[in-house]
């Protein structure tokens, strides 16, 4: 009876270490789990992300080309859309016209100004040398080597070229001002070139292309329909850069620093770890409740009548481009 009772007594001592042993060792493993949870924060919380804009054109017009379609992938500087370019290339060719009809005008005014120049020129030495003539006859008119009449002939020469050096040099002036209103640096030819320079960007911006190389989404267009300055008509996604907005509790804030390394799953390609960079973590969020800050990330509770730790937006870059 007596070894009975000692049997059930080491029994009863190695159930009850064993539940021990077992509790310890759970706790043992819920903690380094948490530590390892903590440390290596994880969320189903999140999705790719691309950065795009949305493509709409300068000009106006029928669209006469249209070489893409939609979901196409595209090169930089690839063409995507032709908006017919005749009436802007009718008016760069009438602005040129009006340039060149300005720059007609100040040659032919500056072949003015050089005839009227050397008038003056001519007018002057004529005026110069008949005023050497009379100073020198004059003298004369006492010792009779000349007459009066002479002498008279002479003044009214000086005086005459006198007059015609004073009307050339108006000639001079006149031709000048004239110059002066339509000048290269004149307001005129300024406007002028403004005109023509405008007229260009038209033309150009009547071609379409990508600005970057990406996704061509929701194209819904044909050749002939009319597009309007300014109005987005499809969207090209940027494919240099992929990355994941991925929602974390704040408890794991601590734990997250940008540049560190994240893998990513996909639930379309769960097998697959794409490779990511943390490029940093959101420190505002808005406030559904309260009052709202401009275009602050919204990341909604997921139970609203249970008070859960507040989740904040991470980004991570991915490092490949274009995942799938």
């Amino acid at each position: 009876m007596d070894e009975l009772t000692k049997e059930d007594q080491r029994r009863q001592w190695i159930g009850t270490f064993l539940s021990v042993a077992i509790i310890i060792s759970t706790i043992a493993v819920c903690l380094v789990a948490g530590r390892l949870i903590f440390e290596n924060p994880r969320t189903d919380d999140a999705s790719v992300r691309a950065n795009w804009i949305g493509i709409a054109p300068h000009v106006s017009g029928p669209i006469v080309e249209l070489p893409i379609r939609d979901n196409q992938y595209v090169e930089k500087g690839e063409l995507l859309f032709v908006i017919d370019p005749r009436p802007y290339e009718a008016t760069l060719a009438l602005a040129e016209a009006d340039l060149a009809v300005t720059d007609f005008e100040i040659r032919g005014r500056r072949r003015a100004i050089e005839a009227a120049a050397a008038e003056l020129e001519k007018i002057s030495a004529q005026d110069e040398y008949d005023r050497q003539y009379l100073a020198r006859i004059e003298p004369l008119l006492a010792q009779e080597f000349v007459t009066a009449n002479d002498v008279a002939e002479a003044r009214t020469r000086v005086a005459a070229s006198k007059a015609a050096v004073r009307q050339a040099r108006q000639r001079l002036d006149q031709a000048i001002e004239a110059l002066g209103e339509i000048d290269d640096t004149n307001a005129y030819r300024a406007a002028a070139e403004a005109a023509v320079a405008q007229a260009q960007l038209n033309v150009g911006y009547a071609s379409v292309h990508a600005p970057f190389s990406g996704w061509i989404t929701n194209l819904n267009l044909a050749v002939g329909e009319y597009a309007n300055q300014g109005q987005e008509i499809f969207a090209l996604i940027d494919d240099r850069v992929w990355y994941v907005m991925a929602n974390f509790r704040e408890t794991f804030l601590s734990s997250i620093q940008p540049g560190m390394q994240a893998e990513v799953y996909l639930m379309a390609y769960p097998e697959e770890k794409f490779s990511g960079t943390v490029q940093g973590v959101g420190w505002a969020l808005y406030q559904t409740n309260g009052a709202s800050v401009g275009t602050l990330p919204d990341v909604a509770p997921t139970l609203n009548w249970v008070r859960l730790a507040q989740r904040f937006p991470g980004r991570i870059t991915l490092s490949q481009r274009n995942p799938k």
